[in-house]
């Protein structure tokens, strides 16, 4: 990868703009548009930003960290970026597919790279049926919301909301509540990633619920259909000594 074409992308906050004058200084660069890797400069957050605005061009994005967490970055260096690209271990990632059906009948479609999440949208908690591939799993679940996570996402929000970490490779999706009242015991599900999940609001009007896709919100949604989709494909470079799926494993002996 020493004669591939490099573009760089920031963040725009003090940290990214700088990086990127230094390193657009320092190394020939083309546009994203024609580039054979995009070197993304800023947090966790800006990375996902770049992997759906460049999610067309389907060529590699190696991050690095310019934000605070930085679990999906490698560290920040200035010297030694050809040799770093050319030794970067690929992560082949498959986002989620949202298919949300609206009070007025009309549907938002849209892809989520960590993870699609209901929210209750007042103070009335979220009634929701759960189905999986067109099976009843759970007639009731009574909650602030509930969430479906990719691998890669599983150590996002579904995280904080006590949700399992999943190794990449699994083949699985791990699906949780937020703040579960009833069942107050129900901790979630693992399922396989050919899996769909269906929820349906109860009492829509009483209780309305939203639906977000990473940056896609639909609001007041009666039904939620979430896949893997298998035919979309973002890779992600990362440093050998500190790759994604080592990553993922250390979080879980973390305290």
């Amino acid at each position: 990868m020493h004669q591939a074409k490099i573009a760089f992308v920031a963040a725009d906050t003090e940290a990214g703009r700088a990086a990127l004058r230094r390193l657009e200084d320092r190394y020939e660069h083309a546009a994203p548009e024609t580039a054979d890797v995009i070197v993304a400069l800023g947090g966790d957050g800006f990375m996902l930003e770049t992997l759906h605005r460049w999610l067309h061009r389907g060529v590699p994005i190696y991050g690095m960290n310019r934000g605070t967490v930085g679990f999906l970055m490698n560290g920040f260096r200035e010297h030694g970026l050809p040799e770093r690209l050319h030794r970067a271990q690929p992560v082949e990632l498959h986002p989620l597919r949202m298919l949300a059906t609206l009070a007025d009948g009309t549907q938002i479609e849209a892809l989520a790279i960590n993870e699609v999440s209901l929210f209750r949208e007042t103070r009335q908690a979220a009634k929701l049926q759960i189905r999986i591939d067109g099976k009843v799993r759970l007639d009731e679940l009574i909650c602030d919301g509930a969430l479906v996570a990719s691998p890669a996402g599983s150590t996002a929000y579904n995280l904080s909301a006590h949700g399992p970490i999943v190794p990449l490779g699994a083949g699985i999706m791990a699906l949780t509540p937020i703040s579960a009242f009833r069942p107050r015991r129900w901790r979630g599900a693992l399922l396989p990633h050919h899996a769909r999940v269906t929820f349906e609001v109860l009492e829509p009007d009483k209780r309305p619920v939203s639906a977000v896709a990473d940056y896609t919100e639909a609001r007041d949604v009666r039904l939620v259909e979430i896949r893997e989709d298998r035919s979309v494909s973002l890779t992600l470079l990362f440093d050998p000594e500190h790759n994604l799926e080592e990553r993922i494993l250390a979080e879980q002996f973390q305290g």
